[in-house]
């Protein structure tokens, strides 16, 4: 069975035992929490939201916290000058539990 979830403003498909890196969430590491379901199935049964599918759940855990490689974003004028500057994304890690539909 999977499901595609919603948080942080992107997709993703998932099914049992999925570690996800996700945006930041402000959960302690070993907190439970819940995510809005699109879409959960099996096979050719799917059922699909409009936009939540109602009585669905996605159980997780918060597994670490972290922050992603750096990124650098370079910028050039025509006059000579350069700007480089970077950030390093933070992201939770999440463990999938269960899905139920």
């Amino acid at each position: 069975m999977y499901a595609v979830v919603r948080t942080g403003g992107k997709q993703y498909r998932v099914k049992e035992g999925d570690l996800l890196k996700v945006e930041k969430l402000e959960k302690d590491v070993g907190a439970r929490l819940e995510l809005e379901v699109l879409l959960v199935g099996a096979g050719a049964d799917v059922k699909l939201g409009a936009p939540i599918v109602d009585g669905a759940k996605v159980q997780a855990e918060v597994v670490s916290h972290g922050k992603h490689r750096k990124l650098w974003h370079f910028r050039t004028q025509e006059e000579g000058w350069d700007r480089i500057r970077g950030h390093r994304q933070p992201y939770t890690e999440i463990k999938i539990t269960g899905i139920s539909t």
